[in-house]
């Protein structure tokens, strides 16, 4: 069954001119990008978006990171989209990221790690109508 998962490529890569690599590499991995946007968030919207972390010590941080530039927002389309799109970003942190993921190549740091990826489809069906809702 064909999954839909949000990817974004974060503040950090789109101001390093990473955009287009990440986007070939989508692409190379069959993903199928079924809609995309270049938008940048402001500070209302971030906190909205990551609203599930706003207990967390890493929410300020977060929500600046993310509204400090503009960011590509996108719509991957395939069979396992959401598991096959975490597996490609790597882990969160860059330098614990396996080799030949998005996240150790373009990766700066824990909170400049380059993308964002929906966790689950239950997140997936909150996170894509966020930036697309007509989809």
């Amino acid at each position: 069954m064909v999954e839909r998962t949000l990817a974004i490529i974060k503040p950090d890569a789109v101001a390093l001119g990473q955009s287009g690599m990440i986007i070939s590499i989508i692409e190379l991995n069959k993903f199928s990008i079924a809609g995309m946007k270049k938008v940048h968030l402001s500070k209302t919207e971030a906190e909205k978006f990551y609203a599930v972390h706003k207990e967390r010590p890493f929410y300020g941080e977060l929500v600046e990171s993310m509204t400090k530039g503009p960011v590509i927002v996108m719509v991957l389309e395939k069979e396992n989209a959401i598991k096959d799109w975490r597996d490609l970003m790597g882990a969160t942190n860059p330098t614990a990221a396996a080799i030949g993921t998005i996240r150790k190549m373009f990766g700066i740091s824990i909170g400049s790690n380059t993308t964002h990826g929906s966790d689950a489809p239950e997140t997936a069906r909150v996170e894509v109508p966020f930036f697309f809702p007509n989809m």
